[in-house]
């Protein structure tokens, strides 16, 4: 079979490699072995041909004059960004050399691996790399920054992350996207309910903090305060409840506890809920009775509300609401949190954690980079950071940049670009992108595993992360075979799951001539919780240390500064991804903070002028948005931007490090700023 990467000239099939939930089939367009455009697959069920600006504009990234082209050591100080060009084998002899004086003097746990979805191709992203840190007996990395407190939430009520299928939105007649832009993060999630809204007339409604484009789509946008969501939720069942808008039968066949919710959400009546989440208490009412007399209605729950103390428990109790109302019976109903339990793939198989010797390894919490960086004990010695940019990206910032600083500290980065991070490191590998690489893709939003094959040839002299791993196998010794599996028998491997019944048949070969597969897709009629019921009532969570029931639980005061600050997504980067492109940086301007009209006046500031963002961990200088598109008490900015020589931009300086409630989440959404004049 002739490889795309021979022929220099066509259209190619291919896949986004984006950490988004939409995971778009590509047509990608070549002339003379160069990529000239990306466009949408009209012919994928799902995406249907139209893509985001951040991936029709991919070409820029591809062939940005920054990109790294070969490995770089670092001869300047930490930071300051001077490095000189080295051998692929003048890197890996340093890096085994380093590792090897640290397993004979501090123990393979004074070595962290750190990485995140940078590439959502899963060798890319925990294939050969687990197998190799696994076999080093590093410290493991707890990856918890992004959907983990959501996630254990949503397992207490459902017992896996299944919703329905997407597709079968189409039918619903009521949308209500709560705490996600999807605008700018599912925007095939927005088309289907835009398909819907002429059709059906369906309704679409945004609960959020902020009015984002998400909120200016929608027939009604209700802002709340941050960190309240549950409580508006618990308001939501106390109505359905006492109006007898609740479906009694699917109750009682397919839920544990409804007896115990319906005594328990007494304490949450509308008053009660107006005064904590900010809503009125007419929309309070108004909404309860739309979700509870609409059906199909649909509910898109978001990251965003899980990004706070108390962020499990909001997922936990939000995703009881389509059992009162028996929503998960109707096509077009029910909720979708995330469903990658249905394209659940052979992860042992993958990653293959038998080949760690010591079970008892340490875990550390990727929202802990700063704290274990500069407290741990015993210390981290090398980091070795890949599919991420924790100087920006991770919480805790300034702490974060003050740990890689460490002249002890030996730190590798394996990327495309020299980013904030790669300031930091001794050694600088150039990565492929994934257009370079053999790799397989499983939505957690829609239902289809798809395959990326090489379109074009490696980039100057970047490698892989599978390479890279595997050259590293061998600079340390490892004779295991487990790190001589080529790219394709890998995804044999990953894909042979006797345990998930909706994917079956499927391997290399088939996706390489199908491109895409669907899972055979069937909402189970026994969930995965202890009694196989959707469990308003837990007693796993009762064991586990939290109330049995959902509760309303407020954030954390942590300071006494006035304003409850978000720091969310923009529209043209995904977390610091495309923040280096000047194309990107055009279409999204310059960072601002979003602010009430009332605080505003409060501190003087005047509508476009240049403020100064503060707390006790650090600084930002952000431009002024003032109206009423938050509620008074909240401060919103959009997009990672990078570091900049002239302003502060790092609005992951401001955010805390503390852990949510559940699965070791991030608490992003739970700081709190004050704003001056510049």
């Amino acid at each position: 079979m002739t490889s795309f990467v021979d022929i220099p000239n066509g259209v190619f099939p291919s896949v986004c490699s984006l950490d988004c939930p939409d995971q778009c089939g590509l047509l990608i367009k070549k002339e003379n072995g160069k990529i000239v455009k990306v466009e949408g697959d009209p012919d994928h069920p799902v995406t249907k041909g139209f893509i985001c600006n951040k991936v029709r504009n991919m070409t820029e990234r591809l062939y940005d004059e920054k990109r790294l082209k070969y490995p770089m050591k670092r001869v300047g100080a930490k930071g300051e960004g001077h490095f000189e060009q080295i051998s692929w084998d003048e890197a890996i002899k340093t890096i085994t050399a380093n590792w090897k004086d640290l397993l004979q003097n501090d123990g393979a746990e004074s070595i962290l691996p750190y990485s995140f979805y940078g590439n959502m191709g899963n060798l890319a992203a925990e294939g050969m790399d687990r197998r190799f840190f696994h076999r080093l007996g590093a410290s493991k990395l707890d990856r918890s920054i992004c959907n983990s407190a959501g996630a254990a939430g949503y397992k207490y009520t459902m017992g896996a992350s299944f919703g329905i299928d997407p597709e079968d939105t189409i039918h619903s007649k009521l949308f209500i996207f709560w705490g996600i832009n999807a605008v700018s993060t599912n925007m095939h999630q927005v088309s289907l309910a835009q398909q819907a809204r002429k059709q059906n007339g369906a309704k679409i409604v945004v609960i959020d903090v902020h009015k984002n484009q998400t909120a200016k789509f929608a027939d009604w946008f209700i802002p709340i305060l941050p960190g309240t969501d549950t409580a508006l939720a618990l308001g939501l069942m106390h109505i359905l409840f006492a109006e007898n808008m609740v479906d009694h039968s699917f109750l009682e066949q397919y839920t544990v506890g409804f007896e115990q919710l319906r005594e328990h959400v007494e304490q949450y009546d509308p008053i009660t809920v107006s005064s904590i989440t900010g809503i009125p208490v007419e929309d309070i009412l108004k909404l309860a009775r739309m979700y509870g007399q609409t059906s199909p209605a649909f509910l898109r729950i978001g990251n965003g509300p899980q990004h706070h103390d108390n962020g499990g428990m909001f997922v936990r109790t939000v995703s009881c609401l389509p059992a009162l109302t028996g929503q998960w019976a109707v096509k077009g109903g029910g909720a979708i949190k995330g469903n990658s339990a249905y394209l659940a793939f052979n992860t042992a198989n993958l990653q293959r954690p038998d080949l760690q010797q010591n079970k008892n390894t340490r875990v550390i919490n990727m929202n802990l980079l700063g704290e274990a960086l500069l407290t741990l004990d015993p210390p981290i010695k090398s980091l070795f950071v890949y599919g991420t940019n924790p100087a920006v990206v991770a919480p805790a910032g300034n702490k974060v940049r003050k740990g890689l600083e460490r002249e002890d500290l030996f730190t590798v980065v394996h990327d495309l670009f020299l980013t904030e991070t790669a300031l930091y490191a001794d050694i600088v590998l150039p990565a492929t992108s994934s257009f370079e690489n053999t790799d397989f893709y499983t939505s957690y939003w829609h239902h289809y595993i798809q395959i990326q094959q090489p379109v074009i040839e490696a980039y100057g002299e970047s490698k892989s992360n599978v390479e890279v791993f595997r050259l590293l196998a061998k600079g340390m010794n490892f004779s295991e075979t487990a790190f001589d599996d080529t790219e394709a028998e890998l995804i044999d491997q990953a894909l042979e799951t006797p345990t998930n019944p909706y994917i079956h048949e499927i391997n290399f070969d088939v996706l390489s001539k199908k491109q895409y597969v669907k899972a055979e897709v069937e909402f189970p009629t026994k969930l995965p919780t202890p009694s196989g019921k959707i469990e308003l009532y837990s007693e796993k969570m009762k064991q586990d240390g939290y109330p049995a029931l959902p509760i309303y639980i407020p954030l954390i005061n942590d300071s006494d500064h006035p304003l409850r600050f978000i720091a969310g997504p923009n529209h043209n980067f995904l977390n610091s991804t495309f923040a280096n492109q000047n194309k990107h940086v055009e279409l999204e301007k310059e960072p601002v903070i979003v602010l009430n009209q009332f605080d505003a006046d409060l501190a003087g500031v005047e509508d476009g002028e240049k403020v100064r963002v503060w707390n006790e961990q650090g600084e930002c200088v952000l431009k002024a948005s003032v109206g009423e598109n938050v509620l008074r008490g909240v401060a919103v900015t959009q997009g990672l931007w990078g570091a900049d020589d002239d302003t502060k931009h790092l609005v992951n300086s401001l955010t805390p490090d503390r852990i949510a409630d559940m699965g070791g989440g991030a608490t992003f959404f739970s700081g709190r700023v004050s704003v001056n004049k510049l």
